[in-house]
């Protein structure tokens, strides 16, 4: 499903995987260019499946006198609710995504400052830390949970 998910996106902005050029200078404007493409399309997605949401909720609201539609209706709106925050959370992150772009700071490890590569941020274009960080992190997270 990753693996789906990465070349959704890649192709639902019309692109295919970036082809790296021998010599190519990391994070040039055609590099960001196809990320913005991704980031931007993305983002998009999301927005109209916040108007879907509420156009559904809008259309099915209904006071069902039956207790057990009426709830069956809740929970379905809630986890719509929910997954629409999710979503309305990585927005965020995608808008934050698209600023570093803008700033030519796109690509980089928050963390060690390396590059993050073209293929992992293709696979996950928000991301802001390079494997080993991530990693890193990750089992730090773990560790905490333990404690």
């Amino acid at each position: 499903m990753p693996e789906q998910r990465k070349l959704g996106l890649i192709a639902q902005a019309g692109l295919e995987p970036y082809q790296e050029q021998p010599g190519e200078e990391y994070m040039n404007e055609q590099q960001r260019a196809h990320f913005r493409k991704i980031l931007e399309s993305w983002r998009n997605e999301l927005r109209n499946e916040v108007d879907r949401t509420k156009t559904h909720m809008a259309d099915e609201a209904a006071n069902f006198p039956d207790p057990v539609d009426r709830a069956a209706q809740e929970e379905e709106f809630s986890l719509e609710l929910r997954t629409r925050d999710r979503e309305r959370k990585l927005i965020k992150k995608i808008e934050k995504t698209l600023t570093l772009i803008d700033e030519d700071e796109f690509g980089y490890c928050e963390s060690c400052g390396i590059e993050i590569g073209i293929r992992r941020l293709e696979a996950r274009p928000t991301a802001d830390l390079c494997v080993d960080c991530k990693s890193l992190a990750e089992i730090k997270e773990k560790q905490a949970g333990r404690g």
